[in-house]
């Protein structure tokens, strides 16, 4: 599903994408478009019953046309561009950030790690209400806005 969204091949083209939107939020999603997060809700499913789940970047192409007037979504390949890898600790097979008016803007998703969303969300509303959530939060000037679900507890042991 990667194919239907703006993909940035280059550093530069990062850079401007962040710096050219003064209105919108940037959310940017690093990682592969063949990486086994984003493929793993159609070829593998984690549990019964969820052989039709959607992976990352269908979600992201999903809801890219009902939050187009207040955020964009961009793909970048973090093997092809490999500029950010280690400023913004690009290590895990798919990470999404957020950014409005080139500054990152933190999410407390109760998991430890603010900077970033470092695992495949499923579900379309959860993800739009992420990303109105950091919206509002950016528009008031605020760094670090709290997301409306604790995910501290994603993983039942």
């Amino acid at each position: 599903m990667s194919y239907l969204l703006p993909h940035l091949h280059s550093g530069w083209a990062v850079d401007q994408a962040i710096l050219a939107e003064e209105e919108r939020l940037v959310i940017i999603r690093f990682g592969h478009d063949w990486d086994e997060t984003c493929m793993q809700g159609k070829t593998r499913p984690t549990r019964p019953g969820l052989e039709d789940t959607p992976c990352m970047d269908e979600v992201l192409a999903s809801v890219a046309e009902t939050i187009k007037n207040f955020a964009v979504i961009y793909l970048v390949d973090i093997t092809e561009v490999p500029d950010f890898n280690t400023m913004y600790e690009l290590y895990d097979p798919s990470t999404v950030m957020f950014f409005f008016r080139n500054k990152h803007i933190m999410i407390d998703l109760g998991t430890g790690n603010n900077n970033k969303i470092n695992w495949a969300l499923k579900d379309k509303q959860e993800f739009i209400d992420i990303v109105e959530t950091v919206y509002r939060g950016a528009r008031k000037g605020r760094g670090l806005v709290i997301a409306p679900k604790d995910y501290s507890t994603k993983y039942r042991y």
